[in-house]
């Protein structure tokens, strides 16, 4: 026992300071594929519902192909590819600057873009839960595109995609370990870097699970509260 207490000690001794970098590492890392993924996913469920056949026919494209595959391999995938295709443009702009992509960076836009799809369906699937009733009704009484967007669809598209929302957030969350695979230093490389080096592999990785445990639920505290909040006003609530 003294020598668990040891290894997850703070200081120089221990493992404590790097796994909660390692932590918060994770939790920046999940909060801007989140972000970049509602981004995105709101611009492919826009271009869903347009009724303008080769944008929509290009987003379902975008999804089919993102969903085929996996988020390990989408991760490689920006993380290799990018530094070309950037140094490609800044070579066209006759610059001889030779840059790298962060790997924190490249971990955001892998996740980002594969989060984008299912954040889409989200955006999507709220959209069409508005009732069209209350749509025709406010157009009825002289109001603006934009008044009714931001009056009537979107405040019920928030109430609608929050449940789903929190759902993704855990899914993202969790999914930044994927990020491990280009030895960027979230929470579970620092535990298996540590398990490896003080041969406690057991120890560290039951760590790691109980700080992801303890920000999952944290995470479905703070999703109760905003959908109560969402639902106030609806009858029954």
């Amino acid at each position: 026992m003294n020598e668990i207490i040891g290894v997850l000690s703070f200081g120089t001794e221990g493992w404590g300071d790097e796994l909660l970098q390692g932590a918060w590492l994770t939790i920046q890392l999940a909060v801007c594929a989140m972000l970049l993924g509602l981004v995105l996913g709101t611009l492919l469920a826009a271009g869903k519902l347009s009724g303008f056949k080769p944008l929509s026919w290009l987003c379902n494209g975008y999804t089919l192909l993102l969903r085929g595959i996996p988020e390990f391999l989408v991760i490689l995938y920006v993380y290799f590819s990018a530094d070309s295709i950037i140094n490609a443009v800044l070579g066209y702009l006759v610059t001889d600057t030779e840059y790298q992509l962060p790997k924190f960076l490249a971990a955001v836009i892998g996740l980002g873009m594969v989060f984008a799809v299912y954040a889409c369906e989200i955006v999507r699937g709220a959209f069409l839960a508005v009732p069209l009733g209350q749509i025709e009704s406010a157009n009825a009484i002289g109001m603006s595109h934009i008044q009714v967007l931001t009056r009537i669809t979107f405040p019920q598209m928030i109430r609608f995609s929050i449940p789903a929302l929190g759902n993704l957030w855990l899914i993202v969350l969790k999914d930044t370990s994927l990020a491990a695979v280009i030895a960027l230093d979230e929470l579970l490389r620092i535990s298996k870097v540590a398990g490896e080096t003080e041969s406690a592999q057991l120890t560290f990785l039951l760590c790691a699970a109980a700080i992801y445990l303890l920000v999952t639920m944290i995470s479905d505290v703070v999703r109760s509260i905003f959908e109560r909040r969402a639902m106030r006003g609806v009858v029954g609530i």
